[in-house]
């Protein structure tokens, strides 16, 4: 369980003493207890990777926030909080393997973008964030 491992890797950022590890865990773990707590009942993998997801989405946000400012210092902060945040999310696919799902699923030329979305995201939930799945999917039904 993903709860588990975030906990595991808190504790071991405690003893180390990484800050900035530290503070992201903390946020992960407080997001999943909070999830947890609204639904009243034990999360299923596809809702962890959506919280954890949604804080990627929210350090990418962060990111384009502090390039526009020229912050080099906040720069650097944001990119170690997505490369720790990314950690618990499976495998990114390429734009190709998303691609081939798609098709595969049925997704083909001249399809509706809405309808074509449907089939995506439960499809590529986890796997892909929602940019590069929708820039995949409009070159396929342009």
């Amino acid at each position: 369980m993903l709860k588990t491992e975030v906990f595991e890797q808190l504790k071991k950022a405690m003893k180390e003493k990484d800050i900035l590890a530290k503070g992201v865990l903390t946020l992960l773990k407080s997001a999943l207890d909070l999830a947890e707590k609204e639904k009243g009942a034990a999360l299923t993998a596809e809702e962890e990777i959506a919280i954890v997801n949604r804080e990627v989405k929210q350090t990418n946000q962060a990111l384009e926030g502090a390039q526009k400012a020229e912050r080099a210092d906040l720069i650097e902060k944001e990119e170690a909080k997505l490369v720790l945040l990314k950690s618990f999310l499976p495998k990114q696919l390429s734009e190709q393997e998303i691609a081939e799902k798609l098709v595969a699923a049925g997704v083909e030329k001249g399809m509706n973008m809405g309808a074509a979305m449907k089939i995506a995201k439960p499809l590529l939930s986890g796997q892909a964030e929602g940019a590069v799945i929708s820039k995949v999917v409009k070159s396929i039904i342009a």
